[in-house]
């Protein structure tokens, strides 16, 4: 299979709407991001690895003010997988009610279904150390 431009909007587009669906409220359409055995792994930044869709709105409402109040995402890289599926990185920025933010990755496998492209693993790595500094600093 090779991605087409279509197929590359669509995935960017997919990628793109989860701030705008997490940052609305809108955890009924995860639907439209996640299949639903969706795995999304935030133990890198203090959480647990999440299965299911249902679960993962459970998480955010557990979360309360806790979540930032802007997720943005940029710089989309896609690489095709023999089977079809597709490995997304892009780069998230996420910020708090405070005015504080932090910069995250998001890895993500992205595959096709009846109903379009859906993440159906993401892992959320925390940047902490920037490019030249020592590890710990």
């Amino acid at each position: 299979m090779t991605l087409t431009a279509e197929d590359r909007t669509a995935i960017a587009e997919l990628i793109s709407l989860h701030g705008h669906l997490f940052d609305g409220g809108e955890l009924d359409r995860m639907h439209e991001l996640f299949t639903t055995d969706v795995t999304y792994d935030v133990t890198d930044i203090g959480g647990v690895s999440i299965e299911g869709v249902a679960a993962l709105r459970d998480a955010a409402l557990a979360m309360g003010e806790l979540n930032p109040v802007g997720h943005h995402v940029t710089n989309i890289v896609l690489t095709e997988f023999a089977d079809g599926q597709v490995h997304a990185r892009s780069k998230g920025i996420g910020i708090r009610s405070d005015g504080t933010c932090a910069s995250v990755t998001y890895e993500d496998t992205i595959s096709r279904s009846d109903q379009g492209w859906r993440i159906s693993h993401r892992k959320v790595l925390a940047r902490r150390t920037p490019l030249g500094a020592p590890a710990g600093a």
